[in-house]
């Protein structure tokens, strides 16, 4: 009796091996977010930070790099290449994309020249994207409760560092981008 017993939990065992699937760690786009929560104490200004990454698709690059190409190499090798790279580079329609971390953000450069970089200044508490010679601001964090969004437009909209806040940041980026696109 058993042995039958052993026989069953070792059938159970190794079928729950062969048919169990592989997802991934997601490792850059985790890598991405936990700096994003480890960047203030303000869940707030992180989560303004995070429409900001959406905005210029730095979460997007990095998610479908995981999906890709991370995940998959570290499906068939068992390590993912993501987890250990300062500097990860990413293969696009466009050719390849380097995103590095730096002390102060992060830079993207393609294979082209063409590059920009995120960065934050901390006597302003104010998040950048400097491309092409030029900075555009995107996110300012106030001294009262408040942060100032800038959108794609040109336009500035100041929000509360609450609930409430976030919900307005998040529609009014959703409706500048698709104004500026349309």
């Amino acid at each position: 009796m058993k042995k039958i017993q052993l026989k069953v939990v070792a059938v159970l065992l190794s079928t729950s091996v062969v048919f169990s699937s592989c997802l991934g760690s997601f490792t850059l786009f985790n890598s991405v977010s936990a700096w994003n929560q480890q960047v203030t104490g303000n869940k707030f200004i992180n989560e303004l930070i995070f429409i900001g990454l959406n905005i210029v698709p730095i979460y997007g690059i990095a998610g479908l790099a995981d999906v890709l190409i991370f995940n998959s190499v570290e499906f068939w090798t068992g390590e993912n290449p993501a987890a250990t790279a300062a500097v990860q580079s990413i293969d696009t329609q466009n050719g390849k994309v380097t995103i590095e971390q730096t002390k102060d953000g992060y830079a993207v450069k393609g294979e082209n020249g063409e590059s920009m970089n995120l960065c934050f200044d901390e006597p302003t508490q104010t998040w950048s994207v400097v491309a092409n010679g030029e900075s555009h601001k995107i996110l300012a964090v106030n001294g009262d409760g408040t942060a100032d969004l800038y959108l794609q437009d040109g336009s500035t909209t100041t929000v509360e560092l609450n609930a409430q806040g976030m919900l307005a940041a998040r529609a009014a980026a959703q409706d500048t981008y698709f104004a500026y696109n349309n």
